[in-house]
This record gives C-alpha cells, sequence and structure tokens, in this order.
C-alpha cells in the first residue's frame, strides 16, 4: 500500500495505477456529479417546497402543547427561508449521491475485495445520518419544544420568530445526524490504523465527559433533551467499539494472508 501510494504522488501510472493528476481528474469528476446530485436534489425539493414547510418543519411547533405561534418580521423574509429551506433539503436529499462519490474517489486506496462493500459502506452511512436526524426530529425537538411552550411567565407570550424556529430546527437535526456518524467515523480512523479498540476501552469514562458535553451543546438548554441525547451517544460509542475490533480482526487477517 505505502509503495502504491508513493508511487501516485510520484506521478507513475503503472499497473492500472492512477497518477497524481489522474487523481486530481477523478476528483474532478466526483465533485461534478455530487454538485449534479445536489441540484436536482434542490429541484426536487423546489417542488414540494410547500409540503417541506407546512406538514414537516411547522408541524412540531403546531402540535406542541400549547401551540407555538411562528411570525415573519421581514417583508422577504419567507422568501428567503423558503430558499434556504429548499437548498438544505436538496443537501439531505443528495446525501447517499455525495457519499457514493466519495467513496469512489476513495477506492483506488481500498483492497480489490473491500470495494464490493461500497454500497453497504454508503448504505449505512445514509441510514446513521439519517436516524440521528429522526430522532431529533421525533424525540428532541418535540420534547424541546414542548418545555419552551410552557416555560415562564403566563403574561408573556410566545411569538417565534420564523428565522429563529427553522434555525433551531435545522440546527438541530443537522447536529444530530453528523453525530450520529460516530460510528463510520471509527470504521475510516481504523481501516487507517489510527484508532484501536483498547484505546477506545482505556479512555470510555474520558469519552463519557466528552460524550455530555457534545449533547449539552447540540441539544435546547433543558435537562431531559441533554440526558435524551447523551444515552444514544453512549451507545453509539460502544458499537464504535465493536465496529473498530472487527474492522482491525479482519484487516490483520488480510495483511497476514498477503504476507
Amino acid at each position: 500500500m505505502s509503495e502504491k501510494v508513493e508511487d501516485n504522488l510520484s506521478g507513475n501510472d503503472t499497473a492500472g495505477e492512477m497518477s497524481f493528476w489522474g487523481h486530481l481528474e477523478e476528483l474532478r469528476k466526483r465533485l461534478i456529479w455530487s454538485l449534479v446530485g445536489i441540484v436536482i436534489g434542490t429541484a426536487i425539493c423546489a417542488i414540494f417546497a410547500d409540503f417541506i414547510v407546512n406538514k414537516f418543519l411547522l408541524a412540531p411547533a403546531l402540535h406542541s402543547k400549547p401551540p407555538l405561534k411562528i411570525q415573519n418580521l421581514k417583508p422577504y423574509g419567507q422568501m428567503v427561508l423558503y430558499m434556504e429551506i429548499i437548498f438544505v433539503a436538496g443537501l439531505v436529499l443528495s446525501i447517499p449521491n455525495t457519499l457514493y462519490h466519495l467513496w469512489k474517489f476513495i477506492e483506488p486506496a481500498l483492497y480489490p475485495n473491500e470495494r464490493k462493500y461500497i454500497g453497504w459502506i454508503v448504505f449505512f452511512s445514509t441510514s446513521f445520518f439519517l436516524i440521528g436526524g429522526a430522532f431529533a426530529y421525533y424525540v428532541l425537538i418535540p420534547n424541546a419544544l414542548g418545555f419552551f411552550a410552557v416555560f415562564g411567565s403566563p403574561y408573556i407570550e410566545n411569538i417565534i420568530d420564523v428565522q429563529s424556529y427553522f434555525g433551531f430546527l435545522v440546527g438541530i437535526i443537522l447536529a444530530s445526524g453528523i453525530v450520529f456518524e460516530l460510528p463510520m467515523l471509527s470504521y475510516f480512523l481504523a481501516r487507517l490504523g489510527i484508532l484501536s479498540p483498547e484505546f477506545l476501552r482505556k479512555y470510555r469514562k474520558h469519552a463519557v465527559i466528552v460524550i455530555l458535553l457534545v449533547a449539552a451543546l447540540i441539544t435546547p438548554p433543558d435537562i431531559a433533551s441533554w440526558i435524551m441525547m447523551s444515552i444514544p451517544l453512549y451507545l453509539l460509542y460502544e458499537v464504535s467499539i465493536i465496529v473498530v475490533q472487527v474492522t482491525r480482526a479482519n484487516k490483520r487477517k488480510k495483511e497476514e494472508a498477503s504476507a
């Protein structure tokens, strides 16, 4: 593997390996296809913009008890908001395509028998992100909005600015989706030889503190949401230990077989 990397950096193109410029051309091609996917995803979301806003993003506020009142404070506020939501929704919709082309770019660095798993890697990466987003949407956000709706003085009416509401909503969903990628990140680091199961077990207590801090940063300022986010993050940490252990064992077997 090291000889292969050195040959690619030096510009050699032997035995079917890519040169340095070949890698740049491949990166350019993958970026273009990723952007095409984002444009297509954005166009699809533009068609269903009203459904995304009214039936999906406004639903948590309308179903909280009591329902939250959302207001627009700028003449062009809703137009800008729709454009932002369509773009973010397009990014999310195109995640499988983006991950696929990212892995296709990394593919030359993989062993031949590993390349057949790219589809599964894209599937699990997308699934972890969607599970994290769904957890935020169906668990964290309703709990937080219910808490905010009844908190404070009864003489103060809660009328939420629409930009603040959607920023809060989208921020929590995206942050939750990203942190749920912890097992996949652990897989990458294990493949690179950076992470080991022994390291994760040794610093488990330190990891718990980090998990509590991360959960506090990405959740609303209420204890229930903090606890509900901390528990799945810790479970993902334990899953990551198993992922790293299996990955390192498989890598060791392949190295022994090739030797």
